[in-house]
């Protein structure tokens, strides 16, 4: 009987039944759950609709990812990764991929590295958080007047500041090099205005890290695609302890493919790494692997063999393209890389971005590059990316491009 009572007094007290002296044990009433209020259907914004023409700079043609290819490498990786792959990881990155990369950087670009100087990182951004975030290098930082804005608030969420260098048809003024003890630079191809930094200066530059015991900060961003001579070399290969080569695959291959590198001056690899910290927190093991086997099996130089004969094409075409409907418009930047500038008229750029934007193209005007500080004349021009677009939507791109373009 105590048994029943105390299973009794456990449901009264859970709410299951009801007790009432006199009145028996009942079932208890239970409320009906809370219903939603009644939703009055709203009707959706309309959605802004994308371009339909994207020429912006900065990315390949991702719907050419050799996907075969890499899901091969991919494979192979994955098979014959040893157990310790799945562990934590060694913030240096894998030595396969260290490896892989300093074979192929000296045959390519000229880069005198060894493996245990190479640590692997998810990007160029990542390279300036690792080197400046942590503290391995302090500013202000000498820059290109025009350059990457977004480079730019990395180095400002740092604590950074960036001081501007003049250009001209040779590259960056680096006679103008002031009391910094760093620069960053792209010398093979300027971004965004395009041209390698001269013989000369590349010279100069190095005296000056010498004289200054100074840093050069070298973003080799898409050295591979030079069409109409052999690429120019890393300004590392001169002296490898001024300068920090900086690359990755986001140019070609993908920026999905989130794996960069540094080649460092042997002084700065501890101080790097202690930075990352004990394991590898960024860049995917698998991914790490699976890039060294592309490198390896001779996939990577056929993919950017393939992709260098597409974008000469594609630059040919928009070349061609604007002799035949806007004569008037000079075309700069085309001898390398994924995109070219067309100087405009003065006074023309705000209208001509507005007019690419009403023919539905997505595009930057160079004053989106402009360091705010510099004091060089602002020239007016537009920033075409002829890699972005898919193979059969470029030739309607490049009909939008030439209708939006100002008249003589």
């Amino acid at each position: 009987r105590n048994t029943v009572a105390d299973a009794y007094a456990e449901l009264v007290a859970e709410g299951w039944l009801t007790a009432r002296q006199g009145s028996g044990t009942r079932v208890a009433e239970r409320a009906e759950p809370l219903r939603p209020a009644a939703r009055v259907p709203k009707k959706a914004p309309p959605r802004a609709r994308g371009p339909r023409h994207d020429l912006m700079q900065g990315t390949p043609d991702v719907s050419a990812f050799p996907r075969t290819a890499w899901l091969a490498s991919y494979r192979r990786a994955l098979q014959q990764a040893p157990h310790e792959v799945f562990g934590p990881g060694d913030p240096a990155g894998r030595r396969e991929l260290r490896e892989a990369l300093t074979e192929y950087l000296a045959r390519a670009r000229g880069v005198r590295t060894a493996p245990d100087r190479i640590v692997i990182c998810s990007g160029f951004a990542h390279a300036l958080r690792l080197l400046f975030g942590g503290g391995v290098l302090r500013g202000p930082l000498a820059v290109e007047a025009y350059g990457l804005g977004f480079h730019r608030e990395v180095l400002a969420a740092a604590g950074v500041r960036t001081v501007p260098l003049p250009l001209d048809e040779h590259g960056a003024r680096v006679d103008r090099l002031g009391r910094e003890r760093a620069v960053l630079l792209t010398p093979a191809h300027q971004f965004p205005t395009g041209g390698p930094l001269h013989p000369e200066r590349r010279a100069a530059l190095i005296d000056w890290a010498v004289t200054r015991d100074g840093l050069v900060l070298e973003d080799d961003y898409d050295g591979e695609f030079r069409y109409d001579r052999k690429p120019v070399g890393a300004v590392q290969g001169l002296d490898p302890e001024r300068v920090i080569h900086i690359g990755s695959v986001s140019k070609s291959l993908s920026p999905a493919v989130r794996l960069g590198w540094m080649a460092l001056p042997e002084r700065y690899v501890e101080a790097v790494l202690a930075v990352k910290g004990e394991r590898e927190a960024w860049a995917s093991v698998l991914d790490q692997l699976s890039l060294a086997d592309f490198l390896v099996s001779g996939s990577y130089d056929r993919h950017v063999r393939r992709m260098r004969q597409r974008y000469r094409s594609r630059r040919d075409r928009l070349v061609a393209a604007l002799a035949v409907h806007a004569p008037h418009i000079e075309v700069t930047g085309v001898a390398a890389g994924l995109h070219a500038v067309l100087r405009l008229p003065p006074g023309t750029e705000s209208s001509a971005v507005k007019a690419a934007a009403w023919q539905g193209i997505a595009l930057d005007g160079l004053a989106a590059f402009r360091h705010p500080e510099t004091d060089m004349p602002a020239d007016d021009g537009l920033v075409v990316g002829y890699a972005t677009p898919s193979e059969h939507a470029y030739g309607p791109a490049l009909e939008a491009l030439c209708g939006a373009l100002p008249p003589p």
